[in-house]
């Protein structure tokens, strides 16, 4: 479970971002490839691979955020004085419901990607991922010092 937490930090840090792709369709999937062949040698062919699962859980991402943008808007616009309950729970479970596929997808594709590395390379992405995750303990506990110092 764990390896899946410090993959999961690392596809992020290398800006598995859906947004990134749905502004730049096909730029951004090579871009996200190229880093993470740069962290753990990827062959051609799990290229190959990675563009295709990304290129087909993005289309998805993409239409699940379009999605859920609407339905926040349909929520934000029950916000009034004659306010209808039963349509802000409504489009509230749908609302949920959509983040909840787009959380399923977001993990689906990480672990699809995991599936297309081979063990030494996951392990690889594994230690970059701690190495990362303790560089970002630090950062924060350095703000943290900052913010300290700044009230006194």
């Amino acid at each position: 479970m764990k390896i899946i937490k410090y993959v999961s930090m690392i596809i992020l840090a290398v800006g598995l971002s859906s947004t990134a792709f749905a502004q730049q369709p096909g730029a951004g999937q090579g871009d996200q490839v190229d880093r993470l062949d740069q962290l753990v040698n990827l062959d051609d062919s799990q290229k190959k691979d990675i563009r295709k699962l990304m290129q087909d859980s993005q289309s998805e991402i993409v239409k699940l955020k379009v999605k859920a943008r609407d339905l926040q808007e349909k929520l934000m616009n029950e916000i009034k004085p004659d306010f209808d309950e039963d349509d802000i729970r409504d489009n509230a479970d749908q609302l949920g419901d959509v983040t909840g596929k787009i959380t399923a997808e977001t993990a689906l594709l990480q672990a699809r990607i995991q599936k297309a590395l081979s063990p030494e390379q996951r392990a690889t992405l594994e230690k970059k991922a701690k190495e990362r995750q303790q560089k970002m303990k630090e950062m924060r506990q350095r703000m943290m010092q900052q913010q300290q110092k700044q009230q006194k």
